[in-house]
């Protein structure tokens, strides 16, 4: 145990809570992943963590299927997998949903229309809830696409345009996003 001491000592971070061994993981086992991985390779994940940029993030959420498919036909995945950061106010499938289907078939047959809608979501940079909240009411936030979102708050529900955010802070490599639950049409 001497030794397992003088190791703890040397790295406090194994010590505190969050970074406690599992109850089916034995502390030796655990100190001697934590020991093989100090100085070389990658740590062990830890829960939380993210490694996904926005574009997996938001495929992996499984409640944007409907603007990963628009990405895509937009040609816009690439430039959302790239270095960042950005804020994606990302609409849910519920969003696209309330589009009539030929609307939204034609949204997406349209890929300059499209690019324009999807871009109309994207803000560089990282903002997070917080940075959102402690906007001004009728604040502007210039988009991707050149145009502007205002940003209305109402007790502690926040709206970007008409759209309501649902959901905050999904964390990605290169950005965050922010659920919405109406898809915003550019002017």
């Amino acid at each position: 145990m001497r030794g397992a001491a003088r190791i703890l000592r040397k790295h406090p971070a194994l010590t505190r809570r969050r970074n406690a061994p599992s109850r089916r993981v034995g502390i030796g086992r655990w100190l001697l992943r934590a020991i093989t991985h100090h100085g070389r390779g990658s740590p062990p994940r830890r829960e939380g963590s993210h490694v996904n940029n926005i574009v997996q993030t938001a495929a992996a959420a499984g409640n944007f299927k409907t603007l990963a498919s628009a990405l895509t036909a937009a040609n816009l995945v690439d430039t959302l997998s790239g270095a960042g950061p950005y804020t994606v106010f990302a609409p849910t499938d519920a969003a696209f949903a309330k589009i009539p289907k030929a609307d939204l078939d034609a949204l997406i047959a349209d890929t300059a229309k499209l690019k324009k809608v999807l871009t109309f979501h994207v803000v560089q940079g990282r903002m997070s809830a917080a940075d959102v909240g402690r906007m001004k009411e009728g604040s502007k936030v210039k988009t991707v696409q050149g145009g502007e979102l205002t940003v209305h708050l109402q007790g502690s529900t926040v709206k970007m345009n008409n759209s309501t955010v649902t959901a905050t802070d999904i964390a990605s490599t290169n950005g965050v996003i922010h659920a919405i639950d109406t898809v915003m049409m550019p002017s």
